[in-house]
């Protein structure tokens, strides 16, 4: 991949073009002999002429489709100046409507600090083609000079995925974080040997550093990862604390004692501003101890006969380092299926966290050697995804890996919105592997990392601060919280739910919102390019995924405007060609008849004229008969 590759410069938009026929020649009878299949004058220019791609158009709003046509959406560019010397001004890039994306900019006593810099994975359905999306850094461009460092809160994709390609697009400002996520971050370079490797300086939880004119203090945090931690930053008005992600170790709705030390040593400073995770804020009371889960875990791993295999998110890294201790003490044989398991598995040897013997790890094709009762596989894709290790297992496409009847499957993950049919199809072809099936709902196998809202209004008790944000969420999740925290007793004044690119400025201890946004539309990562969403791009390929193309292959005499030969059709995922040759034929005629009358008595022969009313024509012919609506490309060869 090229070194962060800067994105391309926006298109202009098209302006609709007059056809390049002479004013001074007329079609025969004085008037436009021919309209496009379907076409009436009310899509006609002032001077007579179709206006193009009317056609196309109308079918699209006919099925409510985005037109290929349509104007692109204008940019936001507002750039603020600098705050005031005393003012605090918090700008949110991205992780405020949405969950993943996380970014968080921090403009205090003339420094910017960048909190996390995170990417998210899209869908084909929302943006076909598309790797994954990231902040929005255009601001942060504008202002490089004044960028002091990118605080990390944790190793998480959705925290530090953007590192590669958003930093030298800013400076390549240091990175400030924790020793694990060092390691995570350091890893996921090596992907990238064309990047400029980011300056890391590793902190420690309640060490404090003064970067530019700001000190900063860390905290630590619990999540499903080792080393997540929080920051207080320091300000004239108070401090601004953000948690990253976060839930409490408590004991049945009571806080254990770690978690009180740190957050009542919190609440004992001056607090300005309190910035909470929320994806967990519509649950109510308190969440599943992760202590619970590992006694059930190691329970299951004790008490099953045959072989086990445990399926789970990789980010739940402190639960895989679990699962790799306990089996290990209990004599099995440990088998990691899917790349992130084994990268993470990697990196916590290397950080330190994991010790085990030399042979308890093994290759699945060594399986044969020891008695399933020896066995544990740990594996990624307890989500359905496609290509994952559990959905190839149970596919029957794994080379080593065959489920039986005396298999035991642990879904040791919730299901995420969004992944239920493919959740469900992964659970249909486990069970026709005749295995027995352990999930979340059937047994205490599964703890989110995020806080439900009981711990999450504790917390911003504990911190005390005069206002409130809460972030990292959909915005329904955003809303839950504040309103949870405004039901525990804080005023509603003192609260501010934020969207993306908002300009949050505190002066005087109170909020001010700036009328206007920076720029946060996502860039996408699009194979080695990185830049602006291209809506054109997208909408193409949305059309080509429904209702596939048309290609109309046609040579014209240039003098006379007659076809030299029948024309050649090519079709892709829109019709079954040798099933539909009558209404090709007609097709044929229809395009003979379209370009032979666009081009009567015009000269010079205008053949983007032509393809336009070809592809009208063309469009609303395939609609009638099809009630489909492909892509069509006519391409024409002047002789």
């Amino acid at each position: 991949m090229t070194s962060a590759p800067a994105p391309a410069p926006a298109p202009e938009p098209r302006q609709d073009t007059q056809p390049s026929r002479p004013p001074q020649e007329e079609p025969r009878g004085g008037t436009h002999s021919h309209l496009p299949y379907g076409q009436n004058r009310a899509h006609t220019h002032a001077h007579g002429r179709p206006r193009p791609g009317a056609t196309v158009r109308r079918i699209q709003r006919v099925l409510r489709r985005p037109t290929m046509t349509s104007r692109p959406r204008n940019k936001v560019n507002y750039f603020p100046e600098a705050p005031g010397k005393d003012v605090v001004r918090i700008i949110p890039i991205g992780g405020v409507e949405e969950v993943g994306r996380n970014m968080l900019i921090v403009d205090v006593n003339g420094d910017i600090f960048v909190m996390d810099a995170g990417f998210d994975f899209t869908s084909d359905d929302s943006a076909p083609g598309v790797d994954y999306t990231l902040p929005n850094t255009k601001f942060l461009e504008k202002n490089k000079d004044r960028i002091r460092a990118v605080i990390i809160t944790h190793g998480h994709l959705d925290h530090i995925g953007g590192i590669p390609f958003l930093l030298p697009r800013f400076g390549n400002p240091p990175i400030y974080t924790r020793a694990m996520t060092s390691i995570m971050i350091a890893k996921r370079q090596e992907e990238y040997p064309n990047v400029p490797k980011p300056e890391i300086i590793v902190v420690e939880p309640g060490s404090e550093h003064t970067i530019g004119n700001t000190k900063i203090t860390f905290f630590p945090v619990t999540h499903s990862i080792p080393d997540a931690m929080g920051v207080s930053m320091h300000t004239p008005q108070g401090n601004v604390v953000i948690t990253g992600d976060l839930r409490l170790r408590h004991e049945d709705g009571v806080p254990i004692e770690k978690e009180r030390e740190v957050w009542g040593k919190l609440g004992k400073e001056d607090n300005l501003l309190f910035i909470a995770d929320s994806t967990n804020a519509e649950r109510d009371g308190f969440s599943i101890p992760e202590d619970q889960v590992t006694k059930t875990l190691e329970n299951i791993i004790r008490t099953v006969k045959g072989r086990l295999i445990i399926g789970t998110f990789a980010s739940q890294f402190e639960r895989m380092l679990h699962i790799i201790q306990i089996a290990e003490q209990c004599g099995k044989k440990i088998v990691t299926e899917g790349r992130s398991i084994r990268t993470n598995f990697d990196i916590a040897q290397k950080a330190g966290l994991l010790t085990v013997k030399k042979d308890t790890v093994i290759p699945a094709q060594a399986m044969e050697d020891y008695p399933p009762d020896k066995i544990l596989i740990l594996a990624t894709g307890a989500q359905g995804e496609e290509f994952a290790a559990l959905m190839r297992i149970a596919a029957k496409r794994d080379k080593y890996i065959q489920f039986n009847e005396r298999d035991t499957v642990v879904l040791s993950s919730s299901i995420i919105p969004g992944n239920e049919i493919d959740v469900q199809k992964l659970k249909d072809n486990l069970y026709r592997r005749n295995v027995t099936i352990i999930n979340y709902r059937s047994s205490d196998v599964h703890s989110s990392g995020h806080g439900n809202v009981g711990e999450l209004i504790w917390i911003n008790k504990q911190v005390n601060a005069k206002l409130f944000m809460p972030g990292y969420g959909n915005y329904s999740m955003l809303y839950c919280h504040a309103k949870a925290a405004e039901q525990a007793g804080r005023s509603r004044d003192t609260i501010i739910i934020p969207d993306n690119g908002m300009v949050i400025d505190i002066i005087d201890k109170k909020i001010s919102i700036h009328k206007e946004k920076v720029p946060a539309e996502a860039l996408v990562v699009d194979g080695f390019s990185i830049g602006d969403m291209q809506e054109v791009v997208v909408r193409d390929r949305k059309m080509l995924a429904k209702d596939g193309m048309f290609v109309i292959i046609a040579t014209i005499h240039l003098k006379t405007g007659r076809l030299k030969k029948s024309p050649d059709i090519i079709s892709r995922g829109f019709v079954y060609l040798r099933e539909s040759q009558e209404m090709l034929n007609q097709a044929r005629l229809l395009i003979r008849k379209t370009v032979e009358d666009s081009t009567r008595n015009m000269n010079p022969i205008d053949l983007d004229y032509v393809k336009n009313e070809l592809t009208d024509a063309l469009a609303g012919f395939l609609f009638v008969r099809t009630n489909k609506a492909p892509m069509v490309i006519p391409v024409l060869i002047g002789i």
